[in-house]
Formats: C-alpha cells, structure tokens, sequence
C-alpha cells in the first residue's frame, strides 16, 4: 500500500533552514529563522553588495486545464528542482504559500506530493510564518477605515474635522468598493449587511467578503519589489469613490502607513526547503483564477542569483496563471522567461475528452483506469489549446507527462507525438511523485535544453491599448472567444477608469479555471462562443484592472463534505488528515 503524502513527509530527513540557506549561499545575517525548519529571508538583500550577480533560467510550471483528477502541477514544480540537482544544477523553487479555504475545503494540502514536496508538510499548509493573517488584517483595517469615516462626518460639521487637521471625504456609501476578507471559504458572507443595530453601529450599507488571497493586498505583497514600492501601493488602493465619483484611496484614508506596518515582515520571502533539501521560496499567495496567480516578485529576483534554474509555478492552466505571470508579473519584475513546463496527465486529458464524472468518494470509473485511446484522443485539443496559448509569447514549451501506474506506454506516447507536432520542444514522462528527483531527472534535461533555445519573449498587448481591446485580446487570442459581450454599464465603468488615468494597466482576468472559457462545462478546447463580462473592478495598488467573466466568484463555498472533516490532532500534537 502506498505511504501518504503527510507519511512521507514526516519521514523525510529535514536539514536545518540554516543550512539551506548556507548552502544557497546567503549568510546569516539575512536568516530570520522561525523555529528550526522555516525562515524568512530580509528583502534588503537585494540592495546589499553581497548579492551575487547571477543571472538563473528562469523556468514557469502551468498546466492543462483543471479537473477533478489533478494534474499535480505544485508535486511537478518540486520533483523538477530535485531533478535538476540530479544532474548537477542548482535550482530553487518559487512557489505561492496556499490559502486555508482549500485546504478545510475541497483541495486539501498543496505542498506536492509523494516524494516531491515541500517541507514541512503541516507549516506549509497551514499558517506557516503568518502572512496571509498580516493580509487580512491590514485589509480588514483599510475596509474600517473606510466605515468610520463615513459614520464621524455623518454625525459632525466639517469645523470638526478641520480642528483635527482632516479633510471631508464625502464617501458615497453605495460606492464603497472594499468589503472585508478572511481566510475561510464561507458562502454566507459573499453578500452582507454592515452597520445593522443602532446609530452607534455604524453605517447601514451592502457589502461583502473576499477571501484574503483575493484581496488586492495580497496581490501588492506579491508584485512590491521593496518597502517603498510596498508603502506606494497600498497608498493608492482605491476603497470607495465620494459622491463627486473621484477614487478615495488608503493614503485619502490616513491608513496607508499603518497598513504597511502591519505587512512589513510580511515583506520577506519564506524559505522552506524540499524533500530532497533544495531551498524553496514560499511567499505570497494570490488566486488565479480571481486574482493574479503568481509568488512574489521578491522572491523570484532573490533566487535567480542564487541557483542555476528558477522554477516557478503559475496557478492553474495557462490560460489563467501563465497569461498572468506574462502579462502582469514580468511585465512588473522585468524578469524574462526563459521556458515553460505544460503538466499534463493521461486521465486529465480523458476528463476533457467527455470522460464520466468523479464523484469524491466513489471507486474512479474504468475509463481512467484502462487503456483508451479513443478516448484520450479526444481530450488532446485541449493540450494542444495551452500549446498554442505558449507559442504566443514566443517562450519554449516542455510538457511533462505526469505519470500514473495505470497509464500505458501507448497512452503515452500519443500524447508524446502531438505535443511535438503541436509545437512543444519536447514532451517527457515523469515519475516524480514515487521516485523523486530520480523520476523527472529526464525532464530536467528536457527543461536545461529548451532553455538553451533562443527566447523570443512577447507581451500579448501594450500599455498603450485601451482597456476594452485588453480585455477582447485575452478572451480572443488566448481563451479562443469569438468576441466579448460587455454586460450594461462595463463599457460605461471602462471609460470612467480611462478618463481617471487607470488605461495604461493591464487586466487581470477573472474567470472559471475549469474551462478555457467562463462556463465550467466547456471541456476540451471550445469554440463558437463569446465571453461575457459583467463587472471590472480597479486594483489601482496592485497595478490592473480585473474584470469578472461569467458567474466567478471571489469567495467560495464549502463542499458537502468538506477537507476539515478528515482534520484532527492527536494528543501528542500530530495532525491527522491533512492530505
């Protein structure tokens, strides 16, 4: 019987964080160690002359669309690491620290998996240093901020105000744009009423909560390239507009530095290591599919001088975290890609062919688990779509095949063939999961190879274009929309943030990341359908405008049976259940 993740990880051999660290070459004095196997690393090692001067490839982990079965995107971004430090390279991973609404929900850990992870397993998944608290608290103090002002100048004359040296906001109630976040999925908070008692209890409005790795400061922790840069961008989040209809910002709101306190440690980069003791920085943890999807930038300029190889991960397929990490983070970072890893697996690929359901809890059907190659036929438009979706950005593609004990050498090989035609330098079966750096040793040669290639690394669009066309070029050439339809007022609400100086940013889509398109039940690669928008909200911090496509949602609910049934403790402290 195989060993579960958790029992593999509590085997593993763990080295000190201070020798991983030693080993990546940072000295001490930039090691903030939190208990013996995590630290934090001070981001003013990028301005110390100690930095080295090495220019790492840098390597960006997507995949296929989602389904049920999993990919094993996170376990594909560790086992490659450990497979290039089998053939000799030193490579570190960047990866997004996983918010705690999956893990009680329906996902679960997200560490990797088998003998590709990052430990320790528990700290990673759970609060590990504290970041995403200091998110929803510097969040949730804005979004105060914000309620009480409204209530004070409702209730004093503006000689008040001037006696203690503020200016009048005037915040319109019905425009106040930023509810409050936590780190839980819970449905019953997406719609809310705030101020309900008496006079005292604040003002009476609509509102809602965000789950914390949706709010727009966890996409500043994730694109700030230092304190200044950090203090910048909360300054010009946007909370509300006044009744004149002009943005009323933290700064506005005297919050702004109070809020950059509360994120100051938040700041620097985790550092964990993997199973096989590479180092691994965790740090920063926006959505993909409702945010940018991407690890700090921090991170990512503090491990290119200091490996060999760089491997990033990109939330869910291409069409969401990559097209992301394209068009916002590198275009933030300046960091030029030098490859990308497509994961892929043989049941995946038959989910997307017309594959029966997966039922949680029920025996996996036949068809994932036999031989079928019609079947898997069927599923490969949707590969050769997030191929397609690469070679736009002029970047060198490697898939990986992902390998289970069922699959079939024949399986394999089809996939194998039409990634190639389709374009990809190569296409590699990994067995990373049961074999460790072992398994994906021949995708690392795959990956040093293509990133030797010439990269001819393109934006998908310039600052310069407005919004609208932003947003037509991603659902067109992209996601493989006909067009867009813009729900009433959307084209009104674009034109008001080009007219206020927000035309210049890029967008950030929100959408399903179960379908190229917005509908979830569009498998495979469609085609004949148009992408609605129904609302574009501002992430002025953040640096873009993120529309919502479809019925996506920025808080999600619990499952019938969520993950947190499976959670215990025993008395010796041991947590049980945990993936």
């Amino acid at each position: 019987m195989n060993k579960s993740d958790i029992e593999i990880a509590r085997e593993a051999k763990l080295k000190p964080i201070s020798e991983i660290a030693g080993a990546m070459g940072i000295s001490p004095q930039w090691v903030e160690e939190y208990g013996k196997y995590k630290a934090k690393i001070d981001w003013r090692l990028l301005k110390s002359a100690e930095l080295p001067q090495k220019r790492a490839k840098y390597i960006n982990i997507t995949a296929i669309s989602p389904t049920p079965l999993g990919e094993g995107k996170t376990t594909t971004t560790v086992g490659l690491v450990q497979g290039l430090g089998k053939i000799g390279k030193q490579a570190v991973a960047c990866l997004r620290q996983p918010s705690m609404g999956p893990t009680f929900g329906i996902k679960g850990g997200a560490a990797g998996g088998g003998y590709s992870q990052i430990v320790p397993m528990e700290d990673f998944n759970l609060h590990l240093t504290g970041d995403i608290h200091a998110v929803s608290a510097a969040h949730n103090l804005c979004a105060a901020a914000v309620d009480a002002r409204i209530y004070h100048e409702s209730r004093w004359a503006p000689s008040y105000f001037e006696k203690l040296g503020l200016k009048i906001l005037d915040i319109d109630p019905c425009r106040v744009s930023l509810g409050r976040v936590m780190d839980i999925n819970d449905r019953g908070l997406r719609n809310v009423m705030t101020g309900l008692g008496g006079r005292e209890d604040g003002p009476l409005r609509q509102s809602r909560f965000d789950i914390s790795v949706a709010s727009e400061v966890m996409a500043i922790l994730a694109l700030a390239r230092d304190l200044p840069d950090l203090r910048k961008r909360l300054g010009r989040m946007v909370a509300a507009c006044n009744k004149k209809g002009d943005p009323v910002t933290a700064e506005d709101l005297g919050v702004a530095g109070a809020m950059t306190v509360l994120m100051k440690d938040a700041l620097k980069p985790n550092l964990l290591q993997t199973i096989e003791g590479q180092g691994s920085f965790v740090h920063a943890g926006p959505f993909a599919n409702i945010a940018h999807g991407n690890s700090s930038i921090i991170a990512d300029l503090l491990a290119v001088n200091y490996a060999d190889f760089v491997v990033t991960e990109a939330g869910f397929g291409s069409d969401m975290g990559m097209e992301k990490f394209f068009d916002i983070k590198c275009r933030t970072s300046g960091l030029v890609p030098d490859a990308v890893v497509l994961v892929a697996t043989v049941r995946a690929l038959k989910s997307h062919g017309g594959g029966p359901a997966v039922v949680p809890g029920k025996p996996l059907p036949p068809e994932y688990k036999e031989e079928n190659l019609e079947l898997l036929k069927k599923g490969l438009p949707n590969l050769l779509a997030h191929i397609g979706i690469i070679s736009r950005f002029g970047v060198p593609a490697v898939v990986a095949i992902n390998a289970f004990p069922t699959d079939t050498e024949a399986e394999w090989e089809l996939v194998r063939d039409a990634a190639i035609k389709a374009g990809a330098a190569d296409a590699v079966v990994t067995t990373h999961w049961a074999n460790g750096g072992e398994g994906a040793a021949d995708l690392a040669r795959a990956v040093e190879k293509a990133a030797s290639l010439p990269s001819h690394f393109k934006l998908l669009y310039p600052d310069e274009v407005p919004l609208k066309q932003k947003i037509e070029t991603v659902a067109v050439r992209v996601y493989g929309a006909e067009g867009v339809d813009f729900e009433k007022g959307v084209l009104k609400e674009l034109d008001t943030l080009e007219e206020k100086g927000y035309g210049k940013l890029p967008v950030c889509m929100a959408k399903t990341q179960y379908s190229l398109s917005h509908d979830p039940a569009l498998k495979g690669a469609p085609r004949g359908w148009r992408l609605p928008v129904r609302e574009v909200r501002l992430a002025a911090g953040a640096g873009f405008v993120y529309p919502l496509c479809g019925a996506i949602t920025t808080m999600p609910g619990l499952p019938s049976r969520p993950a947190f049934m499976d959670v215990d403790i025993d008395d010796d402290g041991t947590v049980r259940g945990l993936f």
